[in-house]
C-alpha cells in the first residue's frame, strides 16, 4: 500500500518546536513513570534526540509524550517534531493508541539479543542505558547473582555476619556494573 499523493505530512523536514508550545494530548492513555522518563532522558543524552515528536497542525502531541517529558526534565528548549496533517480526527486519536500498542506486540530473538548484549558488555558500554533492569540483564548475559568473581575461594570466618547490610548481588569484573536482584 502506498500513501496517497499529498499524504498530509506538511513538511518532510523536521521542525524544532519550543517545548512550551507543545500540547500534550489530553486523552493520551499511555503513562510514563518517573523511572521511564529518566531512562528516556538518559537515552537522549547518550544517543541524541533521534526520534522526532509527532504533532498535529495545532502542536498537539500525537506520539512522543515521554520524549517531551524527558526534554522538560533535561530543560531542553526545543525538540525535533514532524507535523502530521493528513490524519482525520478519528485517525489521529486511533494512532495515539496504535503507535504505543503495536510496539508492544513485537518480540526478541533471544540468541541475537544475548549476542548483542554480550558484545556491548565486552565494549564496556553502559548497560543501564538499554532499558533492561538488572535481573533481566543477569538472565540475558548468563550471570548468576552472588557469583564469585575471583579465582580464590572466599575466606571462612567465625565472626558473625550483619545480614541487614548484606546483598547477594554480583559485580561485573570488567565494567563494574552491579547486578542486584534485590533492586530489580
Amino acid at each position: 500500500m502506498s500513501l496517497k499523493k499529498g499524504s498530509g505530512v506538511q513538511s518532510a523536514q523536521i521542525e524544532q518546536i519550543s517545548t512550551a508550545d507543545l500540547i500534550p494530548y489530553a486523552r493520551n492513555a499511555r503513562t510514563h513513570s518517573d523511572e521511564q522518563v529518566a531512562q528516556i532522558a538518559a537515552s537522549i543524552r547518550e544517543f541524541g534526540f533521534c526520534n522526532p515528536v509527532l504533532i498535529d497542525g495545532e502542536n498537539t502531541i500525537i506520539a512522543g509524550h515521554g520524549r517531551v517529558l524527558a526534554a522538560g526534565r533535561m530543560k531542553l528548549e526545543t525538540v525535533p517534531c514532524l507535523r502530521l496533517t493528513h490524519l482525520t480526527d478519528a485517525q489521529r486519536r486511533a494512532y495515539v493508541i496504535a503507535d504505543n500498542r503495536i510496539a508492544l506486540s513485537s518480540g526478541w530473538d533471544s540468541e541475537l539479543l544475548a549476542n548483542e548484549l554480550s558484545d556491548l558488555h565486552a565494549d564496556e558500554f553502559d548497560m543501564a542505558l538499554l532499558g533492561f533492569d538488572a535481573k533481566e540483564l543477569e538472565t540475558l548475559l548468563g550471570f548468576q547473582a552472588g557469583a564469585v568473581t575471583s579465582a580464590d575461594p572466599p575466606e571462612s570466618s567465625s565472626s558473625e555476619v550483619d545480614v541487614d547490610g548484606f546483598s547477594m548481588g554480583a559485580k561485573c569484573p570488567r565494567c563494574s556494573f552491579e547486578f542486584n536482584p534485590d533492586k530489580a
